[in-house]
C-alpha cells in the first residue's frame, strides 16, 4: 500500500455527496454577498486566505498543549493555557468562514475530502470548548485531556488540509505554468474573419489552449484553462461588470463563476485568486497572431 492511500480513498466516497451538498447550500445561504466571499477567498491577496488564517488558532492550541504538558503547573500557567485556548477558538471563526467559502466552490472530490476535514476541525473545536468548560468548573484533569484530544484532532484536520492543498490542488494556481511553457514566438491563430464579435473562441498557442475574444477592433487572448480549477473559459460568458476598470469586458468561467478582466486577466470575482495569463496580439495579412506575455526576468522554460 502506498503512503497515505487512505486519504486518497476519501475522494471516492460518493456517500459523502449528500451531506457535502447540504453544507455547500448552507454556505451559499449564509455567505450571500459576493464581495464578502471574494474577501474570504483571498482575491484581494492574490492567493487563498484560509491557509494564512489557520496559523493563529493552530499556534494558540499548540502553545496551550505545550503549557499543559509542563510539570508542576501553577495558577499562572493554567490561566495562560485557558487564554490561549480562548484565543484559538476566537480566531477559528474567520478561518472557518474562509475555508467554508473555498469548500463551497470546490469540485466534487475536493468537497468529499473537505467535508471530512471540516468534521475533524469541528470535533477539535468542540473538544476545546469542553476543555474550557471543565477547567472553569474545576475539573482540570478532564480539561487538559480534552485539550490534548482537540490538539490531536487539529493535527488530523491539518493533515487533510495539506492533502487538499498539495495533492488535490485546492486553491493552487492552475494556470501558473502558461508563461513558462507557451512558445516565445508569434503563433498564428487563424483568420480575423473567422472570429465572431464578442464570442469566445478556443485556439492553440503551441500546446497551450487559449481563448480569443474579438471586441470590435480589439483582440483579447487569455489562457483558456481557469486558474481556479482549469475550467474552459472558451465556454464561458462575456459580461461588462468590471468595477475596477470601468466598463471593461470580462469573461466568466462556466464551472465555478470566476470572472476575469479581458484587458489584463485580472480577477474581478472569485473563487479564483490568481490572474489569468494574457497574450500579446497582432494582425498580419488578415491573420491573428499571439505571443505570451512573459513574467519579467523569467526566460522560456522557467
Amino acid at each position: 500500500m502506498r503512503p497515505f492511500s487512505a486519504l486518497d480513498r476519501i475522494a471516492e466516497w460518493s456517500w459523502l455527496d449528500k451531506p457535502a451538498s447540504a453544507l455547500r447550500d448552507t454556505v451559499f445561504a449564509v455567505l450571500r454577498n459576493r464581495r464578502f466571499r471574494d474577501v474570504l477567498h483571498g482575491v484581494w491577496l492574490g492567493h487563498p486566505l484560509h491557509p494564512m488564517m489557520v496559523q493563529t488558532p493552530v499556534g494558540a492550541f499548540l502553545s496551550a498543549g505545550v503549557i499543559d504538558a509542563l510539570p508542576d503547573r501553577g495558577a499562572g500557567e493554567r490561566r495562560a493555557a485557558e487564554s490561549l485556548i480562548g484565543l484559538g477558538l476566537l480566531t477559528s471563526l474567520p478561518a472557518t468562514l474562509a475555508g467554508a467559502a473555498d469548500f463551497a466552490q470546490a469540485h466534487e472530490e475536493q468537497q468529499r475530502t473537505g467535508l471530512v476535514h471540516a468534521v475533524a476541525n469541528g470535533a477539535a473545536l468542540t473538544s476545546y470548548l469542553l476543555s474550557l468548560r471543565w477547567r472553569s468548573g474545576g475539573a482540570e484533569r478532564a480539561g487538559v485531556l480534552a485539550g490534548w484530544t482537540g490538539l490531536a484532532l487539529t493535527a488530523a484536520g491539518g493533515l487533510l488540509g495539506g492533502h487538499l492543498s498539495y495533492h488535490q490542488s485546492t486553491g493552487v494556481n492552475h494556470a501558473d505554468a502558461v508563461p513558462h511553457v507557451a512558445p516565445e514566438e508569434w503563433t498564428d491563430l487563424g483568420a480575423l474573419t473567422e472570429l465572431r464579435d464578442r464570442v469566445p473562441s478556443r485556439r492553440m498557442v503551441g500546446e497551450v489552449p487559449v481563448v480569443v475574444v474579438r471586441d470590435g477592433a480589439e483582440l483579447h487572448v487569455l489562457a483558456d484553462r481557469c486558474s481556479h480549477a482549469s475550467g474552459p473559459l472558451s465556454r464561458g460568458t462575456l459580461s461588462w461588470q468590471s468595477e475596477s476598470s470601468g466598463n471593461s469586458p470580462c469573461l466568466r468561467c462556466p464551472w465555478h463563476g470566476s470572472v476575469f478582466r479581458l484587458s489584463d486577466g485580472g480577477v474581478e470575482h472569485g473563487p479564483a485568486t490568481a490572474p489569468q495569463p494574457t497574450f500579446h496580439t497582432r494582425v498580419v495579412d488578415g491573420h491573428v497572431q499571439a505571443r505570451v506575455r512573459r513574467i519579467p526576468g523569467v526566460p522560456a522554460g522557467g
